[in-house]
């Protein structure tokens, strides 16, 4: 048969060949008939299943239970590849596993208590548990364009879905909003809250933004823990985060409801200010060959001012000082580099096409577990951008001998000031922001980088009228 692998045939010993006989004795007349068959067809019967179908077997959160085949189906060598390649795309692709194998020896030291799967970007689809009541609808203010469609929405998320739906107080406010009598029994339903005062976290099941990409990123930032599904429509400026068009809004929103709808998880970065820590620690982390003062690897010796999950990026930079910045960059407590420049840009694989892109660095599908550290204007010719991977902690701190402090600000958010002593932590955070896709994850972030950031656009090379080319003629 086909596409199976011959077995290793060794000549037996004579302690074998005498347990063989001994168990021909024992045996029932029927199995040692079985026994003068040929090897070969003894190998069609159903084997032993190898790790990667034991792999397909274990069935991961949200996936269908894994089936066997019929038994009258019958697996050739060439039809097996492909049955793997289908159950595969259903399940999770390569990734590291307790049970794998690396050569004859090797493997993956296991750990029960934490198992990653790289998972097909296809499988990630949205479910509802239960069907969704409350509805957050972010809107951009200060924008009057928008008012017209965020009277719509309302209106068809609570008369024609029944949905509670929530929304800012300064958003309902707005002066153009009081004067609509007809808007008016629609603003007495509406649920509204205060960001700072108000906790939502718990009472939301979707939110819906209209605007641009700062719409997402203040939607993202009133969830410190577990963000809800995002649905973002184009209606602000650039809209890379924002595949939707409102045009179509009933018919979208109706299919988010009905579920089955491609999600892209956005990892945010988790991000401690800690204040308070002895000053200035002057040369000691060199004489430890890297590794990260006493002062700072304590870091919970400090006051910790500000926790924060941050969905684009983490920017330090130079203030008004007219000097250079000097910071310290630390990778799991050892020094990696000083920062000589305007700053330096830590961003996850969302913020990668913002400032880090006009920074000079590459850009990262949001899939991609990463975190991405640019210099801003580094004073060296071989500073180049670097990622590393999703999960390891940096820290950042002034240089001891910085001549002056740095400032930091999160999303363009909470701007402030960093002084010797003080450090700023960061990490992949373990609450991401599921994006739901208009298309799908991979259509739609190559469609933004084309349409908002205009990536490879240029005028196409014109064709050649003439068959023949001077180049191409022999003398």
């Amino acid at each position: 048969m086909e596409g199976v692998e011959e077995m290793e045939v060794r000549p037996p010993s004579k302690h074998a060949e005498a347990e063989v006989s001994l168990m021909e004795a024992e045996r029932p007349p029927k199995r040692r008939e079985r026994q003068g068959k040929s090897p070969r067809r003894r190998r069609d019967v159903k084997r032993r299943p190898d790790d990667h179908e034991q792999l397909l077997r274990r069935r991961l959160p949200g996936q269908p239970e894994y089936s066997e085949p019929a038994a009258s189906t019958v697996e050739t060598g060439e039809s097996s590849p492909k049955r793997w390649d289908r159950c595969r795309r259903g399940h999770f692709l390569h990734g590291p596993y307790p049970a794998t194998h690396f050569g004859p020896k090797a493997c993956i030291l296991p750990n029960p208590t934490s198992v990653m799967h790289i998972q097909d970007p296809a499988s990630q689809r949205l479910t509802w548990n239960k069907p969704p009541v409350n509805v957050l609808v972010i809107r951009k203010i200060r924008d009057e364009s928008l008012l017209e469609p965020f009277k719509e929405l309302c209106r068809f998320l609570i008369q024609e879905k029944q949905l509670v739906v929530y929304v800012e107080k300064k958003a309902v406010d707005d002066a153009a909003l009081l004067k609509d009598e007809a808007f008016g029994s629609i603003r007495n339903q509406l649920c509204t809250f205060r960001e700072g005062y108000d906790d939502i976290s718990d009472c939301v099941d979707l939110i819906i933004c209209l605007g641009g990409d700062g719409t997402l990123l203040y939607a993202s930032s009133l969830f410190q823990a577990s963000v809800p599904p995002v649905m973002a429509f184009h209606l602000g400026s650039l809209g890379f985060l924002t595949p939707f068009k409102f045009e179509s809004y009933k018919t979208e929103v109706a299919k988010v409801f009905e579920g089955n709808a491609a999600i892209t998880l956005r990892s945010r970065l988790k991000v401690k200010v800690v204040k308070g820590m002895s000053q200035r620690t002057g040369q000691c982390y060199g004489e430890e060959n890297g590794v990260a003062p006493p002062s700072h690897r304590d870091a919970e010796a400090g006051k910790t001012s500000l926790q924060l999950q941050v969905l684009n990026e983490v920017v330090v930079d130079r203030g008004p000082s007219s000097y250079l910045s000097n910071v310290d960059l630390y990778l799991d407590g050892r020094l990696i580099t000083s920062v000589q420049g305007d700053g330096v840009i830590v961003s996850t694989p969302t913020g990668s096409t913002a400032y880090a892109a006009a920074a000079g660095a590459s850009m990262i599908h949001p899939n991609v577990p990463a975190i991405m550290v640019t210099p801003i204007c580094p004073h060296s010719l071989s500073f180049r951008p670097i990622v590393v991977p999703a999960g390891v902690e940096l820290m950042i701190t002034l240089s001891p001998d910085a001549r002056n402090t740095a400032w930091v600000s999160f999303d363009g958010r909470k701007r402030q000031e960093i002084q010797h002593g003080d450090s700023i932590k960061i990490t992949t955070s373990c609450y991401p922001v599921p994006s739901i896709c208009c298309h799908d994850l991979v259509y739609d972030w190559f469609e933004s980088l084309a349409e908002c950031l205009h990536w490879n656009v240029r005028k196409k090379q014109t064709r050649l009228t003439d068959v023949t080319d001077s180049s191409d003629t022999e003398n």
